[in-house]
């Protein structure tokens, strides 16, 4: 048995490269080989947002505060609140950060396959971002 107290682990800046504004990544837990689940509490700051990307083994987001949005390629753009489930598919490419106004913060659960949870694409641009207030 592991427990992962609260506060012992820092907090880290989502990188510039895969993100877009202020975010702040705080990691739960990481599960120990055989296992492959990896879990973070992140938080977006109005305006800021993921690059495009994709899982392995799929995604799930559980929306804890505030207000933000997901889309999927070539899928509308959805609003989500506390209390949301979100799950992407294996390969789904796909983005979510919060909403211009308002901050959202949710944890991403997710598995690595070879090592690795996630595959970084593109940056969302302005013009893919909505313009709508939530």
């Amino acid at each position: 048995m592991q427990i992962k107290r609260s506060g012992s682990q820092p907090s880290g800046k989502g990188p510039a490269s895969y993100f877009t504004g202020a975010v702040r990544i705080d990691p739960l837990f990481e599960a120990p080989e055989p296992a492959r689940v990896r879990g973070a509490s992140v938080t977006f700051e109005p305006g800021a947002r993921t690059a495009w990307h994709t899982h392995p083994l799929g995604q799930t987001l559980i929306v804890t505060s505030g207000a933000g949005w997901v889309q999927r390629w070539a899928g509308a753009v959805e609003e989500i609140r506390p209390g949301d489930v979100v799950w992407f598919e294996p390969g789904e490419k796909h983005w979510h950060g919060a909403t211009r106004s308002t901050a959202m913060t949710h944890i991403a659960i997710q598995e690595a396959l070879n090592g690795s949870p996630v595959d970084w694409l593109e940056h969302v641009g302005d013009g893919q971002y909505p313009d709508a207030q939530a």
